[in-house]
């Protein structure tokens, strides 16, 4: 189900709509038989004003009557054209920064109710690369953001120690797979970003992430490394931290298959954020059901500078405009 605005957005304007229609079509007409009488009696003397005030409008009429418009055209955007969503935090990064405000193209994946977010019109499906929006499959609640890297029938092999991918279409179940994705990498090259890393009161770990040059650091702070990765035909930059390795036990494993493979069944597909080693993805709890997506990102419209759970500290309008 959708979540609790998008519920009230349907009643708020379901309710209002049929207040308009009331007035509109019942009390309306019934106004302009008074005024018209008015005016007759009146031998056409009475001004404007005067009018209105035979068979006056119900001010909560009214007020639900006129906010009917406003409310449709909201819904009708949000729920089937563009929805805006903020970046909590940094696991698309150096994509998608902490701070940054999207708009997602809702029709990208199929025209869905806004209530139960089943598929009306089908629209296209996700291809490998694209920056999708999709309901957290442990909790739908939640949304989450993340790079679509493997299709139904792909099988996706992770190495953990070179931080590279291995993707093999086609490898539907009981047959060979086709030939490797051809997927290149740039050389790794010292990034723009310094992750540092703190101990809370409680003890928990706890992360920030800042944008130094190259020539400054942070207390405490490992600078990321970066490089650019090559899907097919689609590039873009991808960061990890250089000391750090996946641990596999926590990978998820797929019944049948070894650790760090994964073979995407029909209909789902094979999620991962861009900061490889700060994004809790599909190596870790599976698959993203086509039910689940909610669309395709394709613009930043505000982008505010912000750690993440903190306060603004600036705008960064360089970063408005499309994803690259």
């Amino acid at each position: 189900m959708a979540n609790m605005f998008a519920l009230v957005l349907v009643i708020a304007t379901l309710v209002t709509g049929v207040l308009w229609c009331i007035d509109k079509f019942i009390f309306a007409p019934k106004r302009r038989e008074k005024q018209a009488a008015a005016q007759a009696a009146t031998d056409g003397a009475l001004d404007a004003k005067t009018l209105k005030k035979v068979g006056p409008k119900p001010g909560w009429m009214e007020t639900g009557a006129s906010i009917f418009p406003v409310l449709a055209i909201v819904l009708i955007v949000r729920s089937f054209i563009f929805e805006p969503f903020q970046i909590p935090s940094g696991s698309m990064m150096p994509t998608l920064l902490i701070g940054d405000f999207i708009l997602v193209e809702k029709f990208a994946y199929g025209i869905k109710d806004p209530i139960f977010q089943k598929t009306l019109i089908e629209t296209g499906h996700p291809k490998r690369g694209d920056i999708a929006v999709f309901k957290y499959p442990k909790d739908p609640s939640l949304d989450y953001i993340k790079r679509v890297i493997g299709l139904p029938g792909d099988r996706i092999t992770y190495d953990p120690s070179t931080k590279e991918l291995t993707i093999q279409p086609n490898c539907s179940s009981g047959q060979a797979c086709g030939s490797a994705l051809p997927i290149t990498y740039s050389n790794v090259e010292a990034s723009d970003f310094v992750q540092t890393f703190e101990r809370t009161t409680g003890g928990e770990a706890s992360s920030g992430f800042w944008q130094l040059p190259q020539n400054q650091t942070k207390d405490g702070g490992i600078r990321l490394a970066e490089r650019k990765e090559s899907l097919g035909s689609v590039t873009h930059r991808i960061l990890t931290v250089p000391i750090a390795q996946d641990q596999l036990g926590m990978y998820y494993q797929q019944p049948g298959q070894p650790l760090a493979t994964w073979v995407v069944p029909p209909g789902e597909y094979f999620m991962m954020g861009d900061n490889r080693d700060n994004s809790a993805d599909s190596r870790y709890w599976g698959f993203v059901p086509e039910a689940n997506l909610v669309g395709k990102a394709t613009a930043i419209w505000m982008s505010f500078e912000k750690q993440e759970g903190e306060w603004p500290t600036g705008v960064r309008f360089s970063r408005i405009g499309g994803i690259h």
